[in-house]
């Protein structure tokens, strides 16, 4: 029971937000125009029950007159049955993708809210694959819960109405046995009840490992998945590598755990089959168990002992929809189970920001970047890189250099703000423009225009301004490309990406501009030539890199090292400010 509550929350914090947003009044009529068909199903059925009463007694009677206007009648209800069902297929599709297409929306915002996606990578939540869970998992969600919801209503009515019909041909055809009669209320019903509670029983105890095999279902065939999208992106290194047998390997270690569980899947799924389809024929011979003797002794027609058996099935079947529907809540507790630990993540990444163990940032109105008392941390909560009173001047060049490890791009990422992991305070001017370059920039699939002016519209930058840039960071031959689409960042080298990265440098004009390595797949003399370019177009914008080679000393005024302090890092000044040297060539 506290798993079905608990469960029963869940499903109701995901859901009823829809229903309260700005497509509430849509949604809320597809509601209630599904429900409505679904109690107006319910009735045709038990208008077809008292029906099959009258038609059966025609037919025993051989009453000519009244089997054809009960003809008429089914005609009529069959009719309005179609009818219904086929507006309700309908209307549910309708309400499935108007929610789906909301609560798709909504994680997206709270996945991609600033960089929540990054931090929940950070802190190792269960939140694995998220492309599934918006993708695959919201579907399911809004599926199985309207799937579920109507079929639990229809059962609580067909239950009510049945109940009190089966109840009164329990009087009409009191319970025989032996030859002896014997007048129990309503044991109709008590039979049904005891046959559906005896069902639930078994099918719970045989089913119940189902929902955790679904979820490691889900989450296997995720991670297969996800190692394929990685082959596949990463082929050119693999190739060059000869690693195909490796990741032939390690694919096949994968979908191993998809095959295992699968296994499991089939094996627990083979007993509840051969239980709940034992269960089923077996309820459609049961309640003529209980009738029959009443119908041998005369005290019921034909009409009435089927009547009575399709009245037994009706509440039968509503009392056993946890029998019937075990399978689908499964895999929908499993869905629920996913989606819940999604927000659960993003949740936290979202107070990971702002808890009192995570860096600080303020707002100044001055003109510089300060770092004050910081400490960088790993996730683990290790010391990495400290820094304190070290201020990043407007306009000026700085070169951060130390050795690998040591946390120089990680600093960058806590002045961007999207490494939490700290101590300290890290003031930014107000209104400042952050842009940062590492050494592979992200270019999204889609036209070149569109990767160069990321993440700005295409329609920030005119073409020509586009042309323009990538003429002066060495890339004219793109030029007549700019409306192509392609995947930039798998056909173009990294030289060329890196030129492109600087290139959308050049045309957002950031206040601040951290180069991570950006350059460095780049000749030294390309190098030198886009250092210059960058220097003057961008005359005030204060720029940081981390590199290695020697060569870059003559671009910045400053030189700030990480050197070993005990168990980190810390950030200390090695040559003074002096004016930027521009070499020749």
């Amino acid at each position: 029971m506290n798993n079905i509550r608990s469960t029963l929350a869940t499903v109701w914090r995901i859901a009823v937000p829809y229903f309260r947003s700005e497509d509430k009044w849509a949604g809320r009529g597809l509601l209630a125009a599904v429900v409505s068909i679904e109690l107006s199903l319910v009735a045709i059925d038990v208008l077809l029950n008292q029906w099959n009463a009258r038609f059966y007694n025609a037919l025993q009677e051989r009453n000519w007159d009244s089997f054809v206007r009960e003809l008429g009648i089914f005609s009529l209800l069959a009719a309005c049955f179609i009818a219904l069902a086929v507006y309700q297929l309908y209307l549910n599709q309708w309400l499935q993708i108007r929610w789906r297409r909301w609560l798709t929306s909504h994680y997206l915002g709270e996945w991609l809210q600033g960089p929540n996606h990054y931090r929940m990578q950070l802190q190792g939540d269960a939140a694995d694959n998220p492309d599934q869970r918006l993708s695959d998992d919201v579907k399911l969600f809004v599926e199985r819960t309207l799937d579920i919801g109507l079929q639990l209503l229809s059962s609580v009515v067909t239950l009510a109405s049945f109940v009190v019909i089966l109840w009164g041909l329990s009087e009409a055809a009191p319970l025989h046995l032996f030859g002896k009669e014997y007048q129990i209320p309503g044991y109709l019903v008590w039979g049904a009840v005891m046959y559906a509670v005896f069902g639930t029983a078994l099918t719970q105890w045989i089913g119940s490992p189902l929902v955790r095999l679904d979820f490691n279902q889900q989450r296997y065939e995720a991670d297969f998945r996800f190692n394929l999208v990685r082959v596949r992106e990463n082929s050119e290194q693999i190739a060059l590598l000869q690693g195909e047998y490796a990741e032939r390997a390690r694919l096949w270690d994968r979908f191993n755990y998809v095959v295992e569980n699968w296994y499991g899947i089939m094996s627990r799924t083979k007993r509840l089959t051969a239980f709940t389809a034992s269960y089923s024929q077996a309820a459609v011979i049961f309640p003529y168990i209980l009738i029959s003797p009443a119908y041998f002794a005369g005290n019921i027609q034909l009409g009435g002992l089927t009547q009575t058996a399709s009245a037994f099935g009706s509440v039968q079947r509503a009392l056993s929809v946890f029998v019937t529907i075990y399978r689908t809540l499964a895999e929908w507790r499993a869905v629920v189970a996913r989606l819940d630990g999604f927000e659960m993540s993003i949740a936290s990444a979202t107070t990971l920001a702002t808890d009192t163990t995570s860096i600080g940032f303020t707002s100044n109105g001055s003109s510089t970047i300060e770092l004050e008392a910081l400490l960088v941390r790993l996730p683990n909560g290790a010391p990495l890189v400290a820094a304190d009173g070290i201020s990043l001047r407007p306009g000026e060049r700085a070169l951060v250099t130390g050795p690998s490890g040591s946390g120089k791009s990680t600093l960058f990422r806590a002045i961007a703000g999207i490494w939490p992991f700290g101590d300290g305070s890290i003031s930014i001017p107000a209104n400042a423009s952050l842009m940062m370059l590492p050494q592979r920039p992200y270019f999204p699939v889609g036209s070149l225009h569109a990767a160069v002016v990321y993440p700005g519209g295409v329609e920030s930058f005119r073409p020509d301004r586009v042309k323009e840039v990538l003429a002066q960071v060495g890339l004219p031959q793109l030029t007549s490309r700019l409306e192509e689409e392609a995947h930039w960042n798998r056909i173009l080298s990294l030289g060329e990406q890196q030129r492109l990265g600087l290139a959308r440098a050049l045309l957002h004009v950031p206040k601040y501009l951290f180069l991570d390595e950006a350059t460095a797949s780049l000749d030294e003399p390309s190098e030198a030539m886009l250092y210059r370019l960058v220097s003057d177009k961008l005359p005030d914008t204060t720029i940081v890199s981390i590199g290695h080679r020697s060569t870059l000393d003559a671009f910045h005024q400053r030189n700030i090292v990480l050197v070993r302090d005990g168990d980190r890092f810390a950030l200390q000044e090695a040559r003074s400010a002096r004016p930027v040297q521009t070499p020749a060539g």
